[in-house]
């Protein structure tokens, strides 16, 4: 299922380790509590999260997202 996020918009995600974001569309920002290092991802990236607590993905264009779960 694809999301989609005006330029500004946040997603907040909690307890999220194991999943994926995945940027179909647009630009967006991810950050992770207790985590060292922001994520930029442009269309056709991804980024597997790796902390439990809050996450924030945030969309710096326009953009289309999807989030799934990998063992």
């Amino acid at each position: 299922m694809k999301i989609l996020l005006e330029r500004g918009e946040a997603m907040p995600l909690r307890n999220a380790a194991g999943r994926t974001v995945q940027a179909h569309a647009g630009r967006v920002w991810i950050t992770e509590e207790n985590g060292a290092d922001d994520v930029v991802l442009e269309a056709g990236g991804s980024h597997r999260l790796d902390r439990h607590g809050l996450a924030i993905v945030e969309a710096l264009s326009e953009a289309s997202i999807s989030i799934r779960f990998q063992l």
